[in-house]
């Protein structure tokens, strides 16, 4: 039944936490931690660089401009990029599944985190295609970036098993006719898998 897997990115293959990148930025600029939160979060600068929108150095002269921030734009790329921390999924998972399945990464995700991803996270080299919002220039939960993500994994969306950790966006997937789960933990994706027939061992 199944021939494509679909993945998010954060929270679901690799954790991350916006509050150490938030909390690294205290260093550089006149705010606290959450007067810098309430201050990214009340832009769209953000959304507009997940989209493609932006280029790199334009988004970080923004940024910085935005929090009065004084860094050179390689501060600002490591400061950017430390909210990620460890794998979440096993590589043998990912990999058994690489063996027997299309496997798409599907990500709202920016060229500045997913550069550094990709190089210092060999888990990505398993993913066969990868749907990522800054070049689809769409944002989940947008029907966009599925169909595109559908489209890489070459089969019909019923095909596809799909695994988040937004509720809002598994629904979003569902409503085309992906089989949708929201990510909890590995033991819970693992029972949700075998459920449906789904091996990677």
């Amino acid at each position: 039944m199944y021939r494509a897997i679909l993945m998010d990115l954060g929270k679901v293959l690799i954790d991350f936490d916006f509050s150490a990148g938030y909390r690294a930025l205290e260093e550089f600029c006149p705010y606290p931690e959450a007067e810098i939160r309430r201050r990214v979060t009340a832009t769209d600068l953000a959304a507009r660089f997940e989209t493609g929108l932006m280029e790199p150095r334009d988004f970080c002269a923004q940024f910085c401009a935005q929090l009065e921030l004084k860094v050179d734009y390689d501060r600002f790329c490591a400061i950017w990029n430390s909210i990620f921390s460890g794998v979440l999924v096993p590589e043998s998972m990912i990999e058994g599944l690489a063996r027997r399945y299309r496997l798409v990464l599907v990500s709202n995700t920016n060229r500045i985190h997913f550069e550094m991803v990709r190089r210092q996270y060999p888990v990505l080299r398993h993913f066969h295609h990868m749907a990522l919002s800054y070049q689809v220039k769409a944002m989940k939960p947008r029907p966009e970036i599925f169909l595109e993500a559908v489209r890489l994994a070459g089969c019909r969306a019923g095909e596809c098993f799909y695994a988040d950790d937004i509720p809002a966006f598994t629904e979003a997937a569902r409503k085309l006719g992906i089989d949708a789960v929201a990510f909890e933990s590995v033991a819970q994706l693992s029972t949700e898998m075998r459920r449906r027939g789904i091996a990677w061992e």
